[in-house]
């Protein structure tokens, strides 16, 4: 650490010790809770998740020098955008169940994520501008059919549950480091081609003007009414997608034209070009086709801060790579993923996926990460239309038990410790079974991630450097090593 430099922000953040039956968040820094309070702060330090001896975000002993070949090599070269940062989405559901809690329950919970000092280190969200399926019922905020000067539109679906919680949760990050991205799932039913939010359908052509002025009038009710400022906007929520909740299809030239002709030139007029817009929002899959028509054209490029990416699917982490070969000059952010299927209640599985996809997406250009819920019942929901998923926590709401899964403590592994403007290493591997990834934090630190998902445990080597130490890495397992000066 240079001389008179600020100690490491990842010294004085807190750790998540308690249980699964509730969110104990200590007002312990890291520097405490690792047993070395007094200087000089150690230059390597080590928390732990495991499967199988009970660390959840734990401090254990540091790696030993050691001579050894590396299996893990660290290079001082920076790769990749900037960090922006992590966070989770604010949904209806999600809203519901935590106002199922008792007050200071809830508190807690939102502080668990959100809170800048004794949280995880949360500063994105999102939310969703019409009911999605995680919503009670299906809703927009102008359902008077034909209404196309939008004289009923209203936020008052949202001032409930959905719209506290943004504030509560603004409150807690801070309204300058708070980013919000909002979305639709749905245009409202009379503006669509089937008459229904739900089934796909597509944005009737007569509809389209109004709908970019939807956009425009819930950004603006947000920022003046709310006092919420909207981040960024994307275009559709899964637009390839006919779902038997809300879904609108929109074909890459579709979205295009959209974008170019009416959307942007609106947001332009209305003079909210500062808010961003992110195209697609939907799988890796159709990533590459949508950058080469929108990233590709300049006249729906000019309005467009990038694409946004879900996980579903397939793992093809590499097309952000080559999206942002082509497309250097934009970003690619992860908007959402869960596990679908029900809750996974304690399951490891979804821990591991959130480390797999993690590494992979920001292995490969992405620059922030937002996950689905941040809360939801033991059932995995609620949700209209019984698409029930995995939350990384989950409340049991007849008897306000709080269910904190192993997915939480591995994104924290991420979002508490890697700063937003970290920058990516270069790292490399010999060990295949193991997954890794480097950051440069802007305070100098270092971080390393590195995953076990496999049943034996591996002894591995890091170097940093040109120093080697040693540690083991339990089975089905993550490590965050982060080393200072």
């Amino acid at each position: 650490m240079k001389k008179g430099a600020e100690k490491s922000a990842i010294t004085r953040r807190t750790l998540i010790k308690g249980g699964l039956s509730a969110l104990a968040v200590t007002a312990t820094s890291l520097e405490s809770a690792l047993g070395f309070a007094s200087e000089p702060i150690p230059r390597w330090a080590v928390c732990e998740t495991a499967r199988d001896n009970g660390h959840r975000l734990s401090p254990i002993d540091a790696p030993l020098p050691t001579q050894a070949r590396p299996t893990i090599e660290v290079s001082a070269d920076k790769l990749g955008p900037p960090v922006i940062g992590f966070g989770g989405a604010l949904t209806e559901s999600a809203a519901h169940v935590l106002a199922q809690l008792p007050k200071d329950k809830r508190a807690q919970v939102l502080r668990s994520y959100y809170d800048p000092r004794d949280g995880i280190g949360y500063t994105l969200a999102r939310t969703h501008m019409t009911s999605c399926d995680f919503s009670l019922k299906s809703w927009s905020l102008d359902d008077a059919a034909d209404d196309r000067s939008l004289k009923k539109f209203s936020l008052t679906p949202m001032k409930g549950e959905q719209l506290p919680l943004i504030r509560d949760v603004q409150k807690l990050v801070g309204k300058d480091r708070f980013k919000l991205v909002a979305s639709p799932w749905s245009p409202p039913a009379w503006m669509k081609t089937n008459g229904e939010m739900i089934h796909g359908g597509q944005l009737r052509e007569d509809a389209k003007s109004a709908w970019a002025d939807y956009y425009v009038r819930f950004v603006k009710a947000m920022r003046d009414d709310e006092k919420i400022p909207v981040w960024a906007l994307t275009v559709q929520n899964e637009p390839d997608a006919a779902q038997a909740w809300e879904s609108c299809l929109y074909s890459a030239r579709d979205e295009r034209d959209f974008i170019a002709e009416v959307l942007g030139p609106a947001l332009e007029t209305a003079r909210l070009s500062d808010v961003k817009l992110f195209g697609w929002d939907h799988n890796r899959s159709g990533l590459e086709e949508r950058a080469v028509v929108m990233l590709g054209n300049p006249d729906s490029a000019k309005y467009l801060a990038g694409l946004a990416l879900h996980w579903y699917q397939q793992e093809d982490f590499a097309a952000s790579s080559r999206v942002l070969k082509r497309f250097p000059n934009t970003q690619i952010l992860f908007t959402e993923g869960c596990v679908e299927g029900g809750p996974h209640l304690d399951e490891w599985e979804p821990a591991e996926r959130y480390a797999r996809n993690m590494i992979g997406d920001f292995s490969n250009g992405v620059c922030g990460f937002i996950d689905w819920n941040i809360a939801l019942d033991t059932q995995g929901g609620p949700n209209h239309v019984g698409n029930f998923c995995h939350a990384p926590v989950l409340v049991d709401t007849k008897s306000g038990d709080v269910r904190v899964q192993p997915s939480f403590y591995y994104i924290a592994h991420f979002s508490k410790i890697v700063q937003a403007g970290a920058r990516r290493l270069a790292s490399t591997s010999e060990d295949n079974s193991v997954q890794h990834i480097a950051f440069a934090n802007p305070d100098g630190s270092r971080v390393i991630m590195i995953a076990n998902p496999g049943d034996v445990p591996r002894d591995i080597t890091i170097a940093v450097d040109n120093e080697s130490h040693a540690a083991q890495l339990p089975p089905h397992a993550i490590q965050t090593h982060v080393v200072t000066g």
